[in-house]
């Protein structure tokens, strides 16, 4: 089956933009997921892939309040929209030529996702808002968050195994750090589930005290920021983008400056929506550094040139 021209010009036209999309759209939705955690909306729709049995839409019920139930519902439907954007991602990477692998993969790794989302979704409602699977639920948020800035830098970079742009020690560096962002992503995870907001009055809290995974969480975010500390001064000298690095600096900042006022503000939760924006502003920060000390050759009409990821992320994200 022929593919009209129109079509794959306008999928070439405005994959850049797909790509962008779906950062945002992958970090958007752990916002709008918050957002039913704090309204209590986690169990508007009781049931899954339904609303409700028999309906798909929320319908009125007397035990559930219509507010809980298009919250809930709605955050169902942006799935949808994510599933569309990361779909139009893998067709652009499809159809576009040369038909590059690396894209390709990328792209279904985001639909992909969007896909086991949904799943783990359904069973985080099915099982009523168990704590662990909103924390996974979450998590794998962040990861597609991540995936989706190499896709973006993937479109500015060519397909040779990627060099590095800065000695092996401060890779390495990178690396430990992006392990220690996972584990202050997962220690955040605890501090809601045993914290005010549950999702649903009903569901059973994490049995930690609050205060002590605080202070794990305020401990992981000072290791964090220590070694970006060391990184930045590791990397001068280096031929790397700084943007990258001041703007992660600035989100890390901001992200733990906001985490103090909603600790000592009782965790109202307008903030604790903000704090998950914030968490997703760190990631794509994290990653766009991540690339920007890599580069892969790639080449064009004029010949052989170096495009690195950091500065392609660095413009677009």
């Amino acid at each position: 089956m022929s593919v009209p021209s129109w079509f794959t010009t306008f999928l070439s036209t405005f994959q850049r933009a797909f790509a962008i999309a779906v950062v945002i759209a992958q970090g958007g939705i752990a916002v709008t997921g918050s957002i039913v955690r704090v309204t209590g909306s986690g169990l508007g729709c009781p049931t899954w892939p339904q609303c409700f049995e028999g309906s798909l839409v929320p319908v009125e019920h007397p035990e559930v309040a219509s507010l809980h139930q298009w919250v809930e519902f709605g955050n169902r439907t942006l799935t949808g929209v994510v599933g569309v954007i990361a779909g139009l991602c893998v067709l652009a990477a499809w159809f576009n030529r040369p038909r590059r692998k690396r894209v390709v993969v990328l792209a279904l790794v985001q639909f992909g996702g969007v896909v086991v989302q949904a799943v783990i979704g359904g069973f985080t409602v099915l099982t009523g808002l168990l704590w662990w699977t909103v924390s996974v639920h979450f998590l794998v948020s962040m990861a597609l968050v991540w995936f989706a800035v190499l896709l973006v830098a993937a479109l500015g970079e060519g397909d040779e195994p990627a060099r590095p742009r800065v000695p092996r020690p401060l890779l390495a560096l990178q690396g430990v750090q992006a392990v220690v962002l996972g584990l202050l992503l997962l220690a955040g995870t605890f501090v809601t589930a045993a914290g005010p907001h549950a999702g649903d009055a009903a569901t059973p809290r994490l049995d930690v005290s609050v205060d002590t995974l605080s202070q794990l969480h305020a401990d992981l975010l000072f290791l964090f920021l220590g070694m970006l500390v060391a990184l930045g001064f590791a990397l001068r000298g280096h031929p790397v983008p700084r943007r990258p690095y001041y703007a992660l600096v600035a989100v890390v900042l901001s992200q733990g400056a906001l985490g103090m006022v909603q600790y000592w503000t009782g965790v109202p939760e307008v903030l604790v929506s903000l704090h998950v924006l914030g968490a997703g502003a760190v990631v794509v920060a994290t990653a766009a550094l991540w690339v920007s000390t890599r580069e892969r050759p790639q080449r064009d009409d004029e010949g052989l040139r170096s495009q690195t990821a950091g500065s392609s992320v660095a413009s677009h994200v």
